[in-house]
């Protein structure tokens, strides 16, 4: 075991002496060190029922014959830092979580993993670690939250908060009637109601394999989710006993799998990001167009929030991720997972109870995928939309720019009435090195919303969006204006024409004209260039590479 290498031989004296002095047992020397890395915190409502999940995961692994050790890694509620400079760290903070993992595991000679994960960038930088370590792992994500209830009418985050923003700073919208919705919207804990990022990204890891049948749409604080944490528990184990590698399980067939389940649900946009992202630790090759391969012969079986009125909690119950494999079986490859079962298995024995939630093949809400990556003069490396969140008269939409060089500059624009009917927004230097940390755009897309412009107005950054945006928003623009991509040359009055349907996002110029303005373009200087973000912004690359540090 990894963990003899602390704890067996003569010269490991006083290594024994300190893991006597945390309680363990002269028995336990001979029992496999698996280690818990948990994200509980108090800060964010995605995690604060990890403490019961915590002790179910010990209690299984004591039960399947190892010793548990609880190791804290942090997280951030993106919900909490949108809006502001608190945003530059959401991205940033998924290597360092990647990069904790493997600190201490290795520092501690660990021979397996439970990854205790449920939100945004921290499900990622978990998978992330497990890829690059490659010891034995398994990931449990702690669960959806409930919808809130108000007057016969089920609230979510995205449409009755940040999408609430605009309304109230018209009017529409009492003091009375906000604070009443602030406090019935987010019922409780577990991660956002929607197919939000977090949630998409838990549904992507049970699809690859890296967590127990289930875990993905059990809901926050059930029994159920106890029990799977326990089983999670003793199964490592197993893993670490039968030397059961990542990397075995997240193969090149995992990623496909993924992304097809990605297209199927209709999810965020930032499962791009962060699937190139683990693909790399993981050692697969997976290009951007990959994606949008994929999703031009994968039906959007699913509406969930923002895209639909389903929930998570509609989506465990019709079947959960099981289910969507059972629809989805003939497009996917058979692989392994923790479960110890295939894929093909799994979906074999899934049952699928509500045919609305997860509709079959042949009656789709959307012929395509969720996801389609658009390519031009503006976008030469490539941009990202989320279609199935886009109106059909907005597929194909021509506009006017009016450009703004950060989110706060378009955000006060916007709720000023500043922002017109037949407009293309523009937000950059908010990519990965220029933002830096490429911030969500939650906040400006929610505001257009509410404002009324939903199927008038369209933004193009290279910056990102929330797995909760809608409309057409098209992001992770690469390459990105502080590297001088094309976006940093638009000027405002020009002509941008989106067309989604033949994957197109062009600047109404001519290429000599485009290249004569991005001649006069200087370089910025950094927007911040001290602490962890100075040295994150040197190091990172661009969004179409899935924003890693190279």
């Amino acid at each position: 075991m990894r963990s003899d290498t602390v704890k067996k031989g003569i010269e490991r004296i006083p290594h024994r002496a300190l893991l006597f002095a945390t309680g363990i047992s002269r028995e336990d020397l001979d029992k496999p060190f698996i280690g818990i890395a948990s994200s509980f915190t108090d800060l964010v409502p995605g995690h604060t029922q990890m403490r019961p999940l915590e002790s179910a995961i010990e209690n299984g692994i004591y039960a399947g014959g190892g010793r548990p050790f609880v190791f804290g890694i942090p997280g951030i509620c993106d919900g909490i830092a949108m809006g502001h400079a608190g945003m530059h760290y959401s991205l940033a903070s998924r290597e360092l979580i990647a990069d904790m993992v493997e600190s201490i595991t290795n520092a501690h000679c660990l021979d397996g993993l439970v990854l205790l994960t449920n939100c945004d960038k921290i499900t990622p930088g978990m998978l992330m670690a497990a890829a690059r370590l490659n010891i034995p792992s398994i990931v449990v994500t702690a669960g959806p939250m409930v919808t809130g209830r108000l007057k016969g009418k089920r609230l979510s985050l995205v449409r009755d908060t940040f999408e609430a923003v605009a309304k109230a700073k018209t009017g529409e919208l009492s003091q009375k009637e906000i604070e009443t919705v602030e406090m019935c919207a987010c019922p409780g804990s577990g991660s956002c109601q929607g197919l939000y990022t977090a949630n998409t990204m838990s549904c992507l890891t049970e699809t690859m394999g890296m967590s127990l049948t289930g875990c993905a749409t059990s809901m926050v604080a059930l029994a159920k989710k106890e029990r799977i944490a326990f089983e999670s528990g003793r199964k490592i184990v197993r893993l670490v006993e039968e030397d059961v590698l990542p990397r075995s399980i997240m193969n090149k067939h995992a990623f496909h799998n993924a992304i097809t389940v990605d297209m199927a649900l209709g999810g965020s946009s930032n499962t791009v990001l962060h699937l190139l992202a683990i693909a790399n630790e993981a050692k697969v090759d997976l290009p951007l167009k990959l994606f949008d391969d994929i999703s031009k012969v994968t039906p959007n079986i699913c509406s969930l929030e923002p895209t639909g009125n389903f929930y998570m909690e509609d989506l465990e119950y019709a079947g959960g991720i099981p289910a969507v494999l059972k629809r989805l079986k003939e497009s996917l490859k058979n692989n392994p997972t923790v479960n110890t079962k295939s894929i093909y298995t799994i979906a074999d024995e899934a049952e699928i109870t509500d045919s609305e939630v997860i509709r079959p093949l042949n009656n789709s809400y959307n012929k395509e995928g969720g996801i389609a990556v658009l390519y031009g003069n503006l976008a030469p490396g490539g941009s990202v939309v989320k279609q199935a969140a886009v109106s059909a008269k907005m597929k194909l939409f021509q506009g006017q720019a009016i450009c703004f060089n950060s989110e706060e500059e378009a955000m006060k624009a916007i709720l000023n009435g500043e922002i017109h009917k037949g407009q293309v927004v523009v937000i950059r230097y908010e990519g990965p090195a220029g933002g830096p940390g490429m911030r969500e755009m939650l906040s400006p897309t929610s505001a257009i919303v509410g404002m009324g412009l939903a199927d008038d107005v369209a933004l193009i950054t290279d910056g990102r969006f929330s797995g909760g945006t809608r409309g057409p928003c098209i992001g992770h623009i690469s390459p990105e204006a502080y590297s001088g991509g094309p976006i940093a040359a638009v000027c405002d009055g020009d002509i941008i024409k989106i067309d989604i349907p033949k994957r197109k996002l062009e600047l109404v110029i001519s290429d000599e004209e485009l290249k004569a303005r991005l001649a006069k373009i200087k370089k910025p200087k950094p927007k911040i260039t001290e602490g962890y973000l100075s040295r994150y912004a040197r190091m990172v690359s661009s969004a179409d590479k899935g924003a890693i540090l190279s």
